[in-house]
């Protein structure tokens, strides 16, 4: 089997308030959430996608928020970390604290492998950008 195109397939990151977090994103990242009905008998359970290719053979990422009854309370925490591609992650990372986020640590080199900013949403969800400028 050959090594996939990408690192990462799907992620989802795991939220108190859905609106919150879809107004946080798209104001940081500049994208269009597209909210999906829950699949099956699920109950409390609410899905929001980003932005991505439905085109398979891509091999695009996708990801979606996703507020889920109990998973946030005091005895379970999801989480997940995230990395978004961007041109220059400062450009994003500005933007980060004025939609209610924290920046955790600022823009930093990785070395040949490009520049991340980390930072924290308005759910306490850590999450990433890269680039390389």
């Amino acid at each position: 089997m050959s090594q996939p195109l990408n690192a990462i397939c799907w992620f989802e990151i795991y939220v108190d308030d859905m609106e919150r977090a879809k107004m946080f994103y798209s104001t940081v990242l500049g994208i269009t959430f597209q909210d999906v009905p829950s699949p099956g008998d699920e109950g409390d359970f609410k899905m929001s996608f980003f932005p991505s290719d439905p085109d398979p053979a891509k091999m695009g990422v996708g990801g979606a928020l996703v507020h889920m009854a109990g998973s946030r309370g005091e005895s379970q925490s999801v989480n997940t970390i995230v990395y978004f591609p961007c041109m220059d992650c400062s450009v994003e990372e500005r933007r980060v604290e004025a939609a209610g986020g924290s920046v955790h640590k600022s823009k930093f080199s990785i070395g040949e492998y490009g520049f991340c900013a980390i930072c924290l949403d308005t759910e306490g969800n850590t999450f990433g950008l890269y680039s390389m400028q």
